[in-house]
């Protein structure tokens, strides 16, 4: 009786941890706007100040995702990137940014799906070795309490598009930091691997941007 009565609690509960691990991570994020125009160049204004450019730290910066099927999620990272923050007047503002990651690097907590994601099924890094992003517009104030918005063009599995999302910089006095999460379509990029027939991957992946870059002392 004990054990009959532990099954009717524990399935019930088993159910509910199942159906939690299967939500979209992308439920709650802003979803990134995504255009096939080229991106629109904007005429800054003068900056007040020194234009500075400022090389990423890798280590201590990271390009990450979380795609989803059915059954979960796999978080995954980009391990080799690069890049660049200017900034006009002191302020991001009017300034830019360019990243670049090695495809190749891509990294999850599976190690088996990370040989898939370098296939032709996904990411096909033989064909494109690297995806990059270079802004054409950033601009104060943003969805969800950002502080900034950020425009550019998006270079992934060797599609171009126009992307706009929302994320928070801060220009601290020895470093600046920025950081967003936002959603794209995958297949927008020509990324079409469904999955399983019982299995299916969702279309909408999470990016999750953690940048920082150093400002020289003296």
């Amino acid at each position: 009786m004990i054990t009959a009565r532990f099954a009717r609690i524990a399935l019930p509960a088993a159910l509910l941890l199942s159906l939690a691990g299967c939500e979209d991570p992308t439920k709650d994020k802003p979803k990134a706007t995504i255009s096939t125009a080229a991106p629109a160049q904007t005429q800054a204004a003068a900056p007040s100040g020194p234009v500075e450019t400022l090389p990423l730290d890798a280590a201590a910066s990271t390009i990450g995702f979380v795609g989803s099927k059915v059954t979960g999620k796999h978080e995954g990272k980009f391990e080799k990137i690069s890049g660049t923050i200017t900034l006009a007047g002191g302020k991001a503002a009017g300034g830019k940014l360019a990243i670049e990651a090695d495809a190749s690097s891509v990294k999850t907590d599976a190690e088996k799906l990370d040989g898939h994601l370098k296939s032709p099924d996904f990411f096909d890094v033989e064909k494109y070795p690297k995806a990059t992003f270079t802004s054409t517009e950033i601009k104060t104030g943003g969805e969800n309490g950002a502080t900034h918005t950020v425009t550019g063009e998006l270079d992934l599995h060797g599609v171009k598009k126009t992307i706009t999302f929302p994320a928070t910089i801060t220009e601290g006095a020895d470093a600046v930091s920025g950081s967003a999460e936002f959603a794209i379509n995958r297949k927008d990029f020509g990324i079409v691997y469904p999955g399983k027939q019982d299995d299916l991957i969702r279309d909408d992946v999470l990016l999750k941007l953690s940048l920082k870059a150093p400002r020289k002392q003296g």
